[in-house]
């Protein structure tokens, strides 16, 4: 975090506690990376600490229903680490992640329009000749 970021953090009682409980919860989600199955891990995350209790959250139920298998399991690595955790509730709590970039249509200039008919023609009577027609035909910059 930049200087003038955490100096303004600090201005103000209400976004000092807010730093810090973000920061307790980055540092309880590193140690969960590092805990957690990595399978699991990468499914799950850690959302809140009320008191001494983990509140993870799960990206499905069966992710969830392992994690809860594991709840002992992982509670005693926590306390292992040094980390004040009697408890783990886990949530379902569905990531919706981020759709990949829809790929652009792309338009043909009018010499690549007359290099793509004049290819189609030059051809017999295929399937891809048909293609190419249509190709120079509906890929046409206006």
């Amino acid at each position: 975090m930049t200087q003038r970021l955490k100096a303004f953090f600090n201005s103000n009682l209400n976004l000092r506690q807010l730093s810090q409980r973000i920061g307790e919860i980055a540092a309880l989600q590193r140690q969960y990376q590092l805990i957690a199955p990595a399978s699991l891990a990468q499914s799950s995350r850690v959302i809140q600490r009320k008191g001494q209790t983990l509140i993870i959250a799960a990206d499905n139920g069966a992710v969830a229903a392992k994690l809860r298998q594991m709840e002992d399991e992982l509670i005693s690595s926590f306390i292992t680490r040094g980390c004040e955790v009697t408890g783990i509730q886990i949530k379902v709590q569905v990531r919706i992640l981020p759709s990949a970039n829809k790929p652009r249509l792309r338009m043909l200039g009018e010499q690549g329009k007359k290099e793509v008919e004049a290819l189609a023609q030059s051809l017999e009577n295929s399937p891809l000749k048909s293609a190419l027609e249509r190709l120079a035909q509906h890929r046409t910059k206006p």
